[in-house]
Formats: C-alpha cells, structure tokens, sequence
C-alpha cells in the first residue's frame, strides 16, 4: 500500500473490534485466497500475579500460557464463520482423579502440502492437586480437514507422556518430524553408562533439551534424530526433503540460535545459515540489536521466511525477514557484521524496530506464506500503541506521542492479516481485540511435495558393521587446513625427509563427550560439582586417535551422542581454542571435515556446499606412496594419509592412551621416528576409568577425572626419597611441602604461595584447598604473631595517586587522631590454572626442562591434569557421583 494508506493504519482506532478504514467486513473478497481455511490460534495475553504483560522467552520452548484456542475459518476472509476447534475437547473426571483448572494451550501450526491435515502442538489445563512434574505434556494433535476429525498423534497415554512434544513438521513420507525432550535415544545409551533414564537439561540448566524426533503419522516407531545439549527447535521441511531447525548453540555459554540442516534420519547435520548474524535486528537509535531467526519455513522462491525478534521480551513479534540461503550464509559482507547488509530483507513495506521500544510500524508475530503465484503472507500483526496519560487510554503512535518523552506502550494488539509484500497493501481478516492476540495462524492450501530421501540402507548406503556396531567414521583431511588456508606446510610435514614427528605440533585427537545433566527431581547434587566455571558443564574422555603426518584423521567414533574434538601435541595438551558446536553422528555414517577454523571465523565451515576449497590436495596420483614413505603405502591420488591406512589396515579405534608408532618413515631413507607411549595405566593413583578398560579400552570406555578422587590425589602421593637403607632422605610429597603448616604442625607461608591440602578451603567451603589455590586468584600472604594474614597495601586510582575513605558526599573519613584512612587491599597472586585449558595455565613451566620441579610429576600426572584442564577444570564429571543437597 502507499505510504498514505498505511499512515491510516497505523491511525485507526486499534482493538475496538470494528472493520478499520482500510476494509474489513465490507472489503470485497480476495478471490485468489477465499477458498483457503484457514487455522489460528486465539490467545488471552499472558499477565503475572500483579496484572503486568509477561514476556515469552525463544530460549524456554516448554513454556505455558493458558488461555489459547484453536479457531477454524473456512474461508480466508472477514465474512466466515468461526469454530473453535478444541472447544470441550478437555473435560474433568472426578471419578478418575482428574478435575482441570484453568485453560490449556496451542501452538505451532503448521499444514501437510496436500492441504488435508492441520497438525500442532497443545497441552492440556493443569490437573488440580498435582505436582509439577505429574501435570500434561506438550503433545502432538492432528486435525483431518474433510473429516473434521481432531485426535492425538500418539494415542497412548503412557508414551504421550514421556516428554514434552512440539513444532511438528510433515515429511513428504507421511512421518512427522519434531521437537522433543522424550531424548528417546539419549535416554537408553544412559543404561550403558550405569545411569538411570532421563532427559538432560538444556546447558542453561533451566528445563530439558528440545531435540528432533521423528515418528509415524499414528504416533508409532519415535526415533530421536538430533544430539543437541541444548534446543533443536521449528523443524521445517525444505523443498530438497532435507530439515531445516533453529539450534541454540550454547556450550560455553556462547548463546547463539541460527539455522541448521539435516537429513530426516539425521545423517549430514550441517550449519545453514546466521551463526556470526546475532544481530541483525535494529533498534530506535540506528544500531543493531539482538535478533533470533523465529518460526523458519521456505517460500515459494526457495527463500526463508523467519520471524526476527529479540529472543526473549514483552511484544511477543518482530520483523518479517527472509533469508537468501542459498547463495550466502551470513547478513553481512564482512565479518564481524560489517559492511554490506546481504543474506536477508525485510518484507515489511516500512521499517519494524525490533530491539525494544516503539516501532511505528507496529510488529509482526508470525507470518505464514501463501504457495498460490501471489507476494501473499498471512501475518499476525500489530500496530503501535502508547497509552495516554491523560486517559489512560490506548493510543495509535503517531508523531506527537513518539516524539513524547517517556511515552509509555501498550498492549500489543495483534489482528490476522493478508500483507502482499509486492503490492503493498495489508487486509484485515480478523480485527484485533483488546486483552487478546493472534499468535499465529495457516492456510490450508497446497504445496508442492518436499522431495523424498529414503533411510540409507545398512550394506548398501552405509557401512553395515558400523551400522551395528552403533559406530560412525570421522574423516579429517588435515586438522593444519584453517578455513582452507594452509597454517603449516602440510607437504613439508608429511615428508619424513623434511619433517621428523617430534616437529609436528599435531600429535593427537581427543574426542569429548557431553555428560548429561539431570533435574533436581531426578538428583538435586551440589551444583558446586561443576567447579570455577559452569560453562564447561561436565564432559568425558572417549580416546585419543593419532594424527597422521598430513594432518589428517580417519577414526572410529560412537554414534547418537554429542561430541567434541581437540587437537593436542605429544603430552596430551590442547593446542587450539574450544569450539562451541557439538558433532554429531549417525550409526554408520561417514562424516567428512576439510580441517579447523577458529572460534570466530566466519568462512563457512561445516556446511557442504559453501566451504572453501580444501587446502591440502592429498597425494598428488595414484599407485603411488606419499613422497619418503613406506613404499608398500600406495596412495590413491587425492587420498589422505589417514584414509590410505584405513583402506590399508582397517578403520582405527579410540584409544585410552596416547600411543604413537611411525607407520609411514621409508627406512630406506632415514631410520623411523621413536615410538612413544603415554600410559594411563603408569599413574600411581587412582585411574580415572574402570578396571575391564584400564586392561583393554573399548568403545564402551571413557575417562571420567573428578578433582577430589584423581587431581587431589597426586598431590597427596607419598613421594619420598630414601637412601639404599630406606631412610627418608626427603619428603616431596606434594601437599605436604605446599601446606600452611609445617612438620612441626606450625603455621607457615606455603611455598610458593601454593597450598595443595585437600580440606576444605575456608575462603570457598564447596572446594577444597588446593582446588582454591590452584583455580583462583588468590592473595598474598604473610607470617604474622605466629598467624597467616593477607598481606595489604594501600590502593591507588587509574593514575597511581593514594586512595582514603571517604563518605557519600566525597569528603575523607578521619580516624580517632585526625588522620585519613587509607584504602587497603590484597595483592593478587593470579591464578596458577586456568579453566580454558593446559596451555593457558602457568602450572606447567615448573616442570619444564629446567624449571623448579623438572622430574618431580610423571609425563602421566602431567598427561591426567591436562586432560582434565582441557575439558574445564570441573570438581566433578558425574553428576551423580557428586555430593548431594
């Protein structure tokens, strides 16, 4: 519409219920979309204890609202009748215990691409009487359009209960992909772990993961399909058959939503699109805000329709945005968000603010797209409102009120439209009303058939004994390729004549996996069991693999878990950042990765289609070795040197210990490398894994290091010196000579500062001494009348000069003799570890060649307090071997 026409918009009267001066009841019927139904969801807003608007959260899926319902038109205009879909459908039994309080509520529309069935998610009222763990579920309904029949996908109470279900999507099979805690298959590879059934929570530790599922129409053969730690939300199904999903990326507390693909058995998870575009939203003064891609589906054009807004606020809408995916996978032409704004648009004909406060163009809920030759969208939308003073009442936003100081909004007042995004123009359907919003609604007309893509079959599509074995291949062409850039000469490396193994900084990889967190209905533990730094959470050690001298990696790997890999050097110490995505497998699957990039890159890595060339071109022809190497070796051109040796001696497993054997030095041409070999098994200490894999390590195996049973007990590991007739010559047991008292049992100043007694520390009672010391920052200290004091000095400001009391107005506090006070504080020893890993930590240099304490921990204690630096110095990696509450 002109710029005229939605000036009227925005000026009518706003949720009287009458037809606006742009039509409505007396408009003339589109003749495109009147034969259409169309489904909406009708809701009262949602208000606290005191009456105030509460905001919805993206971040909290599993979220409540009664007072929702679910409203059938059957015709896409203002004229047709109305009928409430799941009005009576939830009725009290008092016989059976169950008496409904309040109202229940709906969700997530969406419409199979015949245009005959209408699925959602809904939960039922709340049951009076019972615990919050015993009220309804989220659950998957359906509704037959010619039937006009409404039932529940899963019709067993029982299996309808075991977790929350939402955002259903078809497939063009006739399955239903999903978003589900049940963790259907998380849950059961819990068992082999020796831990009961249960589905963790999301990494903020607030409610259960969201992860896809997918099943049969009539609720049967529930399969999970994504091994997130946190939410997999808004499934869609893409016209290539393949899932496009919202994923909150959230380990390490990184916090960013953007969109994913997969295939519908979950093989070949790839990143889609926005993970470095977190804001892409924009705010009143010009400046980009947070902005969370909402409620994906595909346009006809091919172009993703998403809803952006602030991931959690009090408007309930945002922007219509589409997403040109195909040809770019951030918004912006630089990193950063620099540059050019590219890879999205508004379809809004005027600007939407969505980073809070007033946007004069009023906000968008959510946007369903017409598949009928038309720029047609049906939107739930609402104008903009500020309330007056004087009245109290609504009022549109016109240039007088937002030019008004301190103007306070109203209410959002969302309508149902038809908004052609071409033409311009915007048509009522349903007028809004005060106290209640549209929050979404759908059209049921037809769309073209997402293309097929069938389940692999095991010995045809993937690898049959893999399939059974519940493994998976992962295949690294070089981890030395940074966003196809070389970061070493890679030829050089591989060379033995150029490069020996001890120069190759890459010497192993470690696989991570996630531990599973349980709610405190399950086991309330002491949430201090995750240590200095929560964002780690608690992860285990799955096994090592060698690097090849290329670089490259082919190893096997357990499927349908969350993992994490890091590439380490000979001692077992990680030598590039954390990444924050999880990886995933599928039993079977081969997962190919050109190499690493770091944190912040923003070229495209993960996603097939978009990544840049690879930067190691693998051995440059056939039937022939790699250049020095062992000549019974051949390559075939283009192979890595990992997958030479798998093809050549099979598929390699994890290992338990850090072994090295130079397979590839053509003894011809120099003498082969020395082997190495970095024992769990020589700690003195207890083992950080069970007996049967301290003997052989499996694939069921996993490093689990706790700091009070595996870290506290090489400090306390008697290490005395004694001469040929046993005398103790010295005692360097490491608690006893770092301690604050002395043989005598008298206080001292610990050497070094450094107190390694494993009781508790009386600065942080969750943590023992050492642990406290070790970890954090802590003071220095002094002897004094027989006491250890912080020793203190007198503060200072930015520019050095001396800083005293003073009182609330600036004026200096005397003492009893006149004098001023001056400001004392501690003087900081920093830190000797560091939780983002063993190369960041001072803690090592003492016993390098030459330092202090050269010889005086074996290569495996160094070996065990790396891994468990490197993983994020947790107190615990169990939770349930963890001290409860």
């Amino acid at each position: 519409m002109s710029v005229v026409a939605l000036g009227v918009l925005v000026g009518c009267s706003g949720g009287s219920g009458e037809t606006s001066s742009l039509g409505g009841g007396d408009q003339a019927e589109d003749p495109v979309v009147v034969d259409y139904p169309v489904v909406y969801v009708r809701r009262t807003l949602n208000r606290d204890d005191d009456g105030q608007l509460m905001g919805d959260s993206i971040f909290a899926p599993s979220a409540f609202n009664p007072g929702a319902e679910l409203v059938l038109r059957d015709r896409a205009t203002a004229t047709a009748p109305e009928r409430v879909l799941t009005e009576g459908l939830f009725v009290s039994d008092e016989d059976a215990g169950i008496v409904f309080e309040g109202g229940y509520d709906v969700k997530d529309l969406t419409v199979s691409a015949d245009g005959k069935t209408l699925a959602f998610a809904m939960r039922a009222p709340d049951i009076e009487g019972r615990d919050d763990d015993e009220q309804p579920r989220w659950n998957i309904w359906l509704y037959d359009f010619d039937s006009a029949q409404l039932t529940r996908a899963i019709s067993s109470d029982l299996i309808a209960e075991e977790g929350d279900d939402i955002a259903p999507a078809f497939l063009p099979d006739g399955r239903i992909a999903f978003s589900s805690t049940r963790q259907r298959r998380s849950r059961a590879l819990l068992l082999d772990d020796n831990k009961p059934q249960f589905s963790a929570l999301a990494e903020d530790l607030r409610e259960p993961a969201f992860v896809l599922h997918v099943m049969e129409a009539d609720g049967s053969d529930i399969r999970q399909i994504s091994y997130n730690q946190s939410h997999d939300l808004s499934p869609t199904v893409l016209f290539n058959g393949r899932i496009l999903f919202s994923r909150w990326d959230n380990m390490g507390r990184v916090d960013r939503l953007s969109l994913y693909t997969v295939k519908p058995d979950g093989t070949d998870l790839q990143f889609y699109y926005g993970y470095h575009s977190q804001a892409t939203g924009s705010s009143a003064n010009g400046e980009p805000s947070p902005g969370a891609f909402s409620k994906p589906q595909q346009m006809p054009d091919g172009r993703i329709l998403v809803t952006l807004r602030a991931p959690e606020g009090i408007t309930y809408g945002g922007d219509m945005v589409v997403i040109d995916g195909e040809n770019f996978t951030e918004a912006y032409s630089e990193p950063e968000q620099q540059g050019q704004l590219q890879g999205q648009e508004s379809l809004s004909v005027q600007r939407v603010i969505t980073g809070g406060g007033l946007s004069p163009h009023g906000l968008f809920a959510n946007a369903w797209a017409f598949h009928d030759g038309t720029s047609r969208l049906l939107v739930s939308w609402s104008e903009c409102r500020v309330i007056d003073p004087q009245t109290e009442l609504a009022q549109p936003c016109t240039e007088q009120w937002l030019a008004t100081p301190d103007v306070v909004p109203a209410d959002p007042l969302y309508g149902l439209w038809i908004y052609d995004y071409e033409e311009g123009t915007q048509r009522p359907i349903i007028q809004p009303a005060e106290g209640q919003m549209i929050s979404e609604a759908v059209t049921a007309d037809t769309r073209p058939v997402p293309q097929f893509i069938p389940q692999p079959i095991p010995g045809i599509d993937i690898d049959r004994d893999l399939y059974e074995e519940g493994m998976a291949i992962l295949d690294i062409r070089s981890v030395y390729d940074f966003d196809g850039e070389q970061i070493a000469d890679i030829a050089a490396l591989a060379d033995p004549l150029q490069t020996v193994a001890d120069e190759r900084p890459a010497r192993f990889l470690r696989v991570v996996k996630a531990v599973g967190i349980p709610d405190e209905d399950t086991l309330d533990f002491d949430r201090a069991a995750f240590g200095r730094d929560r964002s780690q959470l608690m992860r285990e050690i799955v096994g090592y693999t060698p690097i090849q001298p290329d670089g490259s990696v082919r190893v096997k790997v357990p499927a349908d878990m969350p993992l994490a890999i890091s590439v380490v050097d000979t001692n077992g110490r990680r030598i590039v950042g954390r990444h924050n995505n999880w990886l995933q497998f599928r039993a079977g699957e081969i997962r190919k990765c050109q190499g690493c990039h770091t944190r912040d890159s923003e070229v495209p890595h993960g996603r097939a289609d978009k990544e840049p060339a690879p930067a190691w071109a693998g051995a440059p022809t056939s039937a022939a070795p790699f250049p020095n190497t062992e000549p019974a070796l051949n390559a075939d051109m283009g192979e890595t040197m990992a997958q030479v040796m798998a093809r050549v001696a099979g598929h390699p497993e994890l290992e338990g210990d850090l072994s090295y054997s130079d397979l590839w030095t053509d003894p011809a041409q120099r003498e082969k490398d020395p082997s190495s070999l970095l024992l769990m098994t020589e700690l003195k200490t207890p083992l950080p894994t069970s007996l049967a894999c301290q003997s052989s390590w499996s694939t069921d195996c996993r490093m689990v290091i706790h700091y009070p049973e595996h870290i506290q007990a090489i400090w306390d590991l008697p290490r005395e010196i004694t001469d040929d007739t046993g005398a103790v010559l010295d005692d360097r047991t490491c608690s006893r000579c770092h301690s604050a008292r002395d043989a005598a049992g008298q206080a001292q100043v610990p050497p070094g500062q450094l107190d390694l007694r494993g009781e508790p520390s009386g600065v942080n009672n969750n943590f023992s001494t050492s642990y406290v010391e070790l970890i954090f920052d802590n003071p220095t200290q002094e002897l004094s009348e027989g006491a250890l004091q912080d020793v203190l000095v007198q503060d200072t400001d930015d520019n050095g000069n001396l800083l005293f009391e003073t009182d609330e107005n600036g004026e200096l506090i005397l003492d009893t003799d006149g004098n001023p006070i001056p400001v004392m504080v501690t003087v900081n020893i920093p830190r000797i570890m560091n939780t983002a890993g063993a190369r960041n930590s001072r803690f090592f240099e003492v016993f390098d060649e030459g330092g202090t304490h050269t010889g005086d921990l074996s290569p495996a204690e160094l070996r065990l307090i790396a891994e468990w630096l490197d993983i994020g110095a947790q107190y615990y990696n169990n939770p349930f071997d963890a001290p409860v509450n």
